[in-house]
């Protein structure tokens, strides 16, 4: 093979390999920020517009550069460059990371902005030059005018098939089985090699391979954690398909924390079955209904956002394992924790890993209480808090079965409260609401069949059950419990803007305001 045709070659790898890079880079990204800023449409929407415009701006400078220096060589040092810049991100981004930690705890805006900011800037270096490569590789394989159409086309086809290689790779294979930083890691040192062979001839190629060697280094002595956590002991954790995984022990609990780590999805106490949290109020769910003779209890009950399983532990605490609980979970990782680490190993549960309204869609069971459950934190999917949702969820609620919604909110804040119950209204006959005193949380319950507060009050009065009694009497004597009173906007699959509602609340919340 001749030297002009190895040459070529190994441009088009490079284009290649630089495609893939690229795409690599915006997926780990945002596994990057997950565990901090969370995996919302506008995290989303941040970081696919600022690649762009980074894209767009390399474009033309790689362009400008190819036309002013056309040589391998300039070309290959700006991939090296790239590629070492994407094996520094995980080791420079963990420490300001941590520092906006610190923000979301005080509360502070510009200390949580500035470090979201910093950590979005960190990728536009490497991918402005990344950007470089394809403007760049055009001129140095263009040989005459009547063949730079069919060069441009292969140069754009080759870069495009890297970024979809770049895609897949980390979605169904780099990041679930080895992490965020490993696959960065791997993107930039398979640029950096790349870019040494095209620059070997050349007498400052050890200085990339250098300093190849000392990112490989710094990734093996450096803290490998992703992030400690806010209290406790980590006991485990793990990057999922799904987002980012802490068990965290503090005492006699064990929770659940996801994602950026601002909610507790799950508690296993082995001092009491109690949580204070919103489980707790999920058991007395079948009390919502017209009054009844005696204490009635739940024969099936779907869980759609299983998570550590506290919920159905509660429910087969107070009803026996005659209750058949079936709980929907998306992650299978999630699941696995809850058998490893939060001891669900009751007979009468059944795990099931599906989105929670494919399940809902696709199964034929019908249930007497469905309990949803399913963040991400701080988010509800949009999918989930719909009119079309609630329909298919009566749709699988036996005769006087009761639906129940766990929303989110402030001291003084019931906007999602407002939103959920609002939709649940046009779909349910009556809604009813219970404020967990110890959480940031309300219980929202819609019922099948007309149903008024004297018709629950007088179920409730019925639990002698041990767990649901306690929270019976709790609801009972402290008040909690009222109708809703919130008619407002309806989601719907078309228009269900729940993440642009949460994240008004949080910024209302952090301000003050």
């Amino acid at each position: 093979m001749s030297a002009s045709v190895r040459s070529r070659a190994l441009l088009l790898t490079l284009v290649f390999i630089s495609g893939m890079a690229s795409l690599g880079v915006e997926f780990g990204a945002s596994r990057l920020l997950a565990p901090y800023f969370g995996t919302s449409l506008y995290v989303w929407g941040v970081l696919i517009g600022l690649i762009l415009i980074y894209l767009s701006a390399g474009y033309v400078i790689g362009g400008r550069l190819a036309d002013r220096y056309p040589r391998e060589e300039v070309l290959y040092q700006i991939t090296a460059w790239a590629g070492l810049w994407i094996g520094i991100i995980p080791l420079v981004s963990y420490p300001i990371l941590l520092v906006s930690q610190q923000g979301f705890r005080e509360l502070s805006v510009g200390l949580v902005a500035g470090t979201l900011l910093a950590v979005v800037v960190l990728f536009a270096a490497p991918v402005i030059l990344l950007g470089c490569v394809s403007p760049f590789a055009i001129r140095l394989l263009l040989r005459n005018v009547e063949t730079g159409g069919n060069t441009a086309g292969r140069v754009y086809a080759l870069s495009t098939a890297g970024s979809i290689l770049g895609t897949f790779l980390p979605v169904f294979w780099f990041i679930p089985s080895y992490g965020t930083r490993p696959t960065l890691e791997g993107f930039g040192l398979v640029l950096v090699a790349v870019s040494v062979l095209g620059l070997w001839p050349w007498p400052r190629r050890r200085f990339y391979a250098a300093f190849a060697a000392a990112v490989i280094l710094a990734w093996i002595f450096l803290p490998s954690g992703i992030k400690p956590p806010q209290v406790g002991q980590l006991v485990y954790e793990k990057e999922s398909a799904y987002g980012y995984i802490q068990v965290v022990r503090e005492g006699t609990k064990t929770e659940l924390i996801l994602n950026e780590g601002e909610a507790i999805h799950s508690i296993y106490d082995t001092s009491t079955l109690l949580t204070g949290g919103p489980w707790d109020y999920m058991v007395i769910a079948n009390a919502f209904r017209v009054a009844q003779q005696a204490e009635l209890a739940p024969k099936d009950v779907a869980i759609l956002g299983l998570a550590g399983g506290t919920s159905a532990r509660q429910y087969t605490a107070a009803f026996g394992t005659g209750v058949q609980i079936t709980g929907v979970e998306i992650d299978p990782d999630i699941l696995d924790v809850a058998h490893r680490y939060f001891h669900l190993d009751e007979p009468n549960v059944h795990g099931v890993v599906a989105d929670a309204r494919y399940w809902i869609d696709t199964t034929s069971s019908r249930f007497d209480v469905i309990v949803m459950d399913a963040y991400r934190q701080p988010y509800i999917p949009f999918h989930l808090t719909t009119r079309e949702f609630f329909s298919e969820v009566r749709d699988h609620l036996r005769p006087g079965g009761v639906a129940v919604v766990n929303a989110g909110r402030t001291a003084t804040d019931y906007r999602l409260v407002d939103a959920i119950a609002s939709t649940m209204a046009a779909v349910y006959t009556n809604v009813f609401l219970v404020d967990v005193p110890a959480f940031n949380n309300t219980l929202v319950y819609g019922t099948t069949e007309p149903v008024t507060t004297e018709d629950v009050l007088h179920n409730l009065a019925l639990v002698h059950e041990p767990v649901a009694e306690t929270v019976a009497r709790s609801v009972i004597n402290e008040g909690r419990l009222r109708v809703s009173p919130y008619h407002g906007q309806v989601f719907t699959d078309d228009l269900a803007p729940v993440e642009r509602l949460i994240d008004e609340i949080i910024f209302s919340y952090l301000t003050g305001r």
